[in-house]
């Protein structure tokens, strides 16, 4: 990105070869290849393009002579991507997304420095088989635990509940933990569309609900539920109607940190919803539970293997 001086406000501006360009006169980056996908930002980028550039990864990784990807990426709905590949990629080699909080018009531009992070860290050993890797601000986080919770900060990407899986330090790659979060691997071949995304609020009714249940493409809703995974009884009648048609329902959290549990028992409370049929999505925000769901369904509707790849 650059800012545009005719309506003075940042846009896509450079190819993959430009922005490597700076790399790759240094002898250290010889081996680099560079390969253009697209310069879209990142509102949008869809489930089917990440769906492309996982077939893309995947032809690479086959190749005896690549070590790893690095894909960059804008940052709106980079967690989303990285979360995507993590679920449907079979590769031990490492794949890293990574990108960019400020332009390359302003000062403190960082994009660089996290693109070669990134390669440091597609070329360690270290990085071989931990999943698909998050590294921003010299910081390693895992695909599945980390969340961008700044619109501004360099430090945004964050993995709340467990802090990063390790660091980059002068040109050294260091790893002080493993992945907490089990895997599940998916090896989806198509997305299915219609899976959507609610957030609940005080009042939350079943308006939304009803007509997410009356809407023939309606494959599945991911709620986000407030604190432990509660929803105001009001909208139960919404919640009944979705599954009587087997639409299955997975429920997260508001919060932007903690899991959610079938603790409390009273109407509208998680045990409430899971004897009803809801599903739990235990360390998962709402946007990676609806990534899940769509490689899910892509897969099996069977409720119960649903629920067993939720609760993975």
């Amino acid at each position: 990105m650059k800012i545009d001086d005719l309506n003075h406000s940042v846009v896509p501006a450079f190819s993959a070869n430009d922005i490597m360009a700076s790399l790759l006169s240094s002898d250290m980056y010889a081996d680099l290849e560079t390969i253009e996908f697209s310069s879209v930002p990142s509102p949008s980028i869809t489930p089917k393009m990440m769906l492309d550039i996982s077939r893309l990864i995947s032809e690479l990784v086959s190749r005896s002579e690549v070590n790893g990807c690095v894909v960059v990426h804008g940052t709106d709905t980079l967690e989303e991507t990285a979360f995507f590949l993590d679920v449907v990629l079979d590769t031990k080699k490492p794949v890293i997304v990574t990108g960019s909080m400020k332009s390359s018009s302003e000062l403190g531009f960082d994009g660089i420095n996290n693109l070669v992070s990134s390669i440091l860290v597609a070329r360690s050993p270290l990085s071989i088989d931990k999943g698909v890797l998050v590294v921003m601000n010299d910081q390693i986080n895992a695909a599945s635990e980390v969340t961008k919770t700044n619109t501004l900060s360099l430090d945004t990407f964050k993995s709340l509940d467990y802090g990063p899986l390790g660091i980059v330090d002068n040109k050294q790659v260091i790893f002080h933990r493993n992945v907490s979060y089990q895997r599940v691997h998916l090896p989806a071949d198509k997305i299915i569309d219609g899976v959507y995304l609610l957030k609940a609020y005080s009042g939350f009714d079943s308006s939304l609900l009803n007509l997410l249940a009356a809407k023939a493409d309606t494959a599945g809703v991911v709620i986000d539920a407030l604190g432990r995974g509660n929803l105001p009884p009001s909208s139960l009648d919404g919640i009944k109607a979705l599954l009587l048609k087997n639409i299955p329902i997975v429920i997260t959290s508001r919060c932007p940190s903690g899991r959610v549990l079938d603790t409390y028992g009273y109407v509208g409370g998680g045990k409430d919803l899971t004897n009803m049929g809801c599903i739990l999505a235990p360390n998962l925000n709402g946007q990676k539970a609806r990534i899940l769901l769509m490689l899910a369904l892509s897969v099996t509707d069977d409720i119960d293997r649903l629920r067993k790849i939720f609760a993975a």
